[in-house]
């Protein structure tokens, strides 16, 4: 998921020899600089990322370079490092029992010393090192000497990249690809595939993005590709308005789409409308619908659930509404209370008439 190149041209030391395979110390000192800087990516991170480090000269630890680099062109592009990453060459003079580390080495200090030693590093940490050593061992007080001294001139250097790029950036390039990833319930991955895939088909066309969609157990997970973070946000909003379901008491701001005798049609979400009656405009009671809203109006109404008679979702406008003084509920009306209110007798339980009946073939008159 991370590869950082690292090309060391022979012009780069004031050499005149051909082009040849990758050297020893390109490879070496490319994989220093890459175990730098990958534990600072996030685990997450939906990229593949690579950097390439093209060395121009050399009279120093071009290697900490790079990782010095490395770390401003990752924030700049706007990966979201978890911290900002330094290194510094550490080099040793030794004569005797009297010795001297050096910080920052010059190419003469790397070729005449006893020590090629490099540190990189966040402000909490090392996270990578490598050292070359010319001489027989080193004592454990040079070692820690060096270390201290590394740490005190990686600070330094960090403090310098710091105050050029503090933090990434918070987007990545306009050019570069740009991912999102959403995760829905098993049940809506057909309605926003479509039939034929048409649905997802002309989503994409239209967002100019590639969406792809796996089943992971019951959840679907979707995963959006494209350039332009609009786009991809469109995208997006398509998927949830397919998914949308409304939740019981929560207010919905609406629009008014079509105007009927008896309410409004009103569109929780585009693709998305139900009726909102004129029953639910007002407290009052409304005679014409239209006197109140006209198409276009957008209006905040509660969601009250699928009614249970009608078995359609049902909107209110008047719940948001304050209740009028003196206000009293009227019950909800029980359709068996009509039949027990209903006086007439049943046909089964009309008094049967004992007279008999005329036969149809007797004659009207006698």
């Amino acid at each position: 998921r991370f590869y950082l190149h690292y090309n060391f041209p022979p012009f780069s030391t004031g050499e005149a020899r051909p082009l040849r395979g990758t050297s020893r110390r390109e490879i070496g000192h490319g994989n220093l600089a890459q175990r730098a800087l990958k534990r600072m990516l996030p685990e997450d991170l939906p990229y593949t990322v690579r950097v390439v480090s093209e060395v121009l000269e050399s009279n120093g630890s071009s290697s900490m370079a790079t990782v010095c680099a490395g770390t401003m062109a990752m924030m700049d592009a706007g990966l979201p490092m978890k911290k900002p990453v330094s290194g510094i060459a550490m080099g040793l003079i030794t004569d005797g029992d009297k010795y001297a580390v050096l910080s920052d080495i010059l190419g003469d200090e790397d070729h005449l010393g006893d020590m090629d030693f490099k540190v990189t590093g966040t402000e909490d940490g090392i996270t990578a090192c490598q050292m070359d050593i010319k001489v027989k061992g080193l004592s454990y007080e040079i070692l820690t000497n060096a270390l201290m001294q590394a740490r005190d001139g990686r600070m330094h250097i960090l403090g310098k990249l710091t105050d050029t790029i503090a933090v990434p950036a918070a987007d990545v390039k306009s050019h570069a690809p740009k991912m999102e990833s959403l995760e829905i319930e098993g049940k809506f991955i057909g309605a926003v595939i479509g039939p034929g895939g048409k649905v997802i088909q002309e989503m994409q066309k239209e967002t100019e993005t590639v969406i792809n969609i796996k089943e992971d157990g019951d959840m679907g997970v979707i995963e959006i590709a494209g350039t332009d973070r609009a786009k991809i946000e469109a995208a997006l909003e398509k998927i949830r308005n397919i998914i949308f379901e409304p939740t019981v008491g929560e207010v919905y701001s609406v629009k008014v789409v079509k105007m009927l005798d008896f309410g409004a049609v009103v569109e929780l979400r585009p693709g998305k409308e139900t009726l909102l009656h004129v029953s639910e405009f007002d407290y009052k009671r409304i005679e014409d619908p239209s006197t109140v809203l006209k198409v276009g109006d957008v209006l905040d109404v509660k969601y009250m659930g699928v009614d249970p008679r009608t078995k359609k979702q049902k909107v209110s406008r008047k719940e948001c509404m304050p209740k009028p003084e003196g206000w009293v509920e009227r019950p909800p009306r029980q359709r068996d209370d009509r039949r027990s209110n209903d006086r007439r007798p049943r046909r089964d339980d009309r008094k049967k008439d004992d007279r008999p009946r005329r036969d149809a073939n007797d004659s009207k008159s006698e």
